[in-house]
């Protein structure tokens, strides 16, 4: 959230894209400033995923992050992104190694997890 936050009060144009993984819509953290920041256009673009419970409208995805959904919503490799992917240990590391799959050059994905260490 700090790194969107930032780039809002920068004024950068850059294009950015979150994709935002939460169980339930409930769930979500910073659900009302995600929408307004999305709703402001300026290159940013929120995506989200539901995992196990979705609102009657819900228009998002509704499934875990996979190889397919990666596909649809990351940046083309051509275009040299950088990605940061933030969560627990195993949803890390299946995006990060997807998204390497996919093209993107090592050092363009960054990573942070938290959670239980082991």
């Amino acid at each position: 959230m700090s790194i969107i936050r930032q780039r809002f009060a920068d004024g950068s144009d850059v294009p950015m894209r979150l994709l935002y993984s939460s169980r339930s819509w409930d769930e979500i953290i910073y659900r009302e400033e995600l929408a307004e920041l999305d709703a402001r256009g300026g290159g940013f673009e929120l995506v989200q995923t539901l995992t196990r419970r979705q609102p009657p409208v819900w228009t998002g995805y509704s499934r875990r992050i996979d190889r397919d959904m990666l596909q649809e919503v990351a940046f083309p490799v051509d275009q040299s992104p950088l990605a940061y992917v933030c969560g627990p240990t195993a949803l890390v590391e299946l995006a990060a190694n997807l998204l390497v799959e996919l093209g993107y050059a090592p050092d363009r994905v960054k990573t942070e997890r938290f959670g239980p260490t082991g």
